[in-house]
């Protein structure tokens, strides 16, 4: 898809990933853009609309009321939704005993937030035989997430959502990407160790680039880090071999058990 004169909402549009992408989308020409964030983050997210001539409104993802809401605004503005980039994300660390709550905001805003949008537009996009929805998951939901087990598992659920939809719903004009970055340099980099990190820091326009041309391509994964691709072959080859190399790297970059 060309994002040419299409309508595009993107979610966690204040800074990152989301910010570069829609600056991205303005920039190819796209007929409306609608930048969404939490209200904590209204001032940068009303700078980043103004400077792309775009819509800003606050939402927060992980409730289903506001996603109808932002959806509903969007296409006040400017129309049927072509494309939903749906980036919001967020990190808790700890493993198993991780809070609840902990727990619970990672699976709304990283799982349930995509299952919203999709029931919101997909309904819309089959009657018209086309749109676009890209969702945000994480080499973490391919790979592992080392220092966070509520951070990988909801990305990993993110990635097989994504798979779902592009099998029901591929054939009938809807096309869906998932973009599973490593390291980027956005708010949820920190500093400290990191596995993530292993294989280099991008900046957000950089992937703002590889998405637009893996949209025109239609690609469903888009990696922001070629290494990954060799990563999940040495997984998919040798699961036991694969989780001994895990540990060991954990060792190494966190200096045993995290």
């Amino acid at each position: 898809m060309q994002v040419k004169d299409k309508v595009c909402v993107v979610t966690g549009g204040a800074s990152g990933i989301g910010e570069a992408v829609a600056r991205a989308y303005a920039t190819a020409g796209a007929r409306g853009v609608v930048v969404a964030d939490l209200k904590t983050s209204r001032d940068r997210l009303a700078s980043v609309a103004g400077d792309i001539d775009g819509l800003a409104v606050t939402a927060d993802v992980g409730l289903e009321d506001d996603v109808k809401a932002l959806i509903a605004a969007a296409e006040d503005k400017y129309g049927p939704v072509d494309v939903f980039f749906s980036n919001a994300g967020l990190s808790r660390k700890g493993q198993e005993s991780a809070s609840d709550a902990d727990w619970d905001v990672s699976w709304r805003v990283h799982v349930m937030s995509h299952v919203f949008a999709a029931r919101a537009l997909v309904p819309g996009m089959v009657a018209r035989g086309s749109g676009y929805l890209l969702n945000t998951a994480s080499a973490a939901g391919l790979l592992a997430s080392l220092n966070s087990m509520a951070y990988g598992v909801t990305k990993s659920a993110a990635v097989a959502l994504a798979e779902h939809l592009a099998i029901q719903y591929g054939d009938r004009g809807i096309r869906v990407s998932v973009l599973c970055p490593q390291s980027v340099q956005t708010g949820m980099t920190t500093p400290g160790p990191s596995a993530a990190r292993v294989d280099g820091v991008l900046q957000p326009p950089e992937v703002a680039r590889m998405v637009i041309e893996a949209m025109a391509e239609e690609r469903f994964l888009i990696l922001s880090h070629p290494q990954v691709q060799e990563y999940m072959q040495r997984k998919a080859a040798n699961r036991d071999r694969w989780l001994s190399g895990m540990r060991r790297l954990r060792d190494k970059i966190y200096g045993g058990v995290v």
